[in-house]
């Protein structure tokens, strides 16, 4: 989906932002935990690793990681920077991001999502 930009970032002139510049602007932190059921684990985590490339791929998607817990194989957490809200927010609306809310609908028990703002 558009040109691929250093850290998804695009500045006017279609240049890559400078580190400082990248530093400066508010991003949004994403830390999403879902726990799968435990009889979807596999296909809980199989739709999750379908989101990783085409997100990776949007503009103002800066970091997208998933995590799988250890200790609780039905714990997944997301790690993700966004350029602004409104990247996250059309994030949402993506056909990949839809079929992924569709294909996971009743074998996920929790999800938890919280939007941050780094402050240091």
């Amino acid at each position: 989906m558009g040109a691929t930009v250093a850290f998804g970032i695009l500045t006017s002139g279609a240049t890559a932002a400078s580190q400082e510049e990248r530093e400066m602007m508010p991003t949004i932190t994403v830390i999403a935990r879902l726990v799968a059921r435990k009889d979807s684990i596999e296909a809980v985590k199989s739709e999750l690793l379908k989101l990783i490339a085409p997100t990776r791929n949007e503009q103002g998607c800066i970091e997208y990681l998933l995590h799988q817990d250890n200790d609780d194989l039905a714990v997944f957490v997301f790690y993700e920077i966004w350029e602004s809200l409104a990247s996250l927010e059309k994030h949402t609306r993506t056909d990949h991001y839809r079929d992924y809310v569709t294909a996971v609908d009743g074998i996920i028990e929790a999800k938890t999502v919280h939007k941050m703002t780094r402050v240091a």
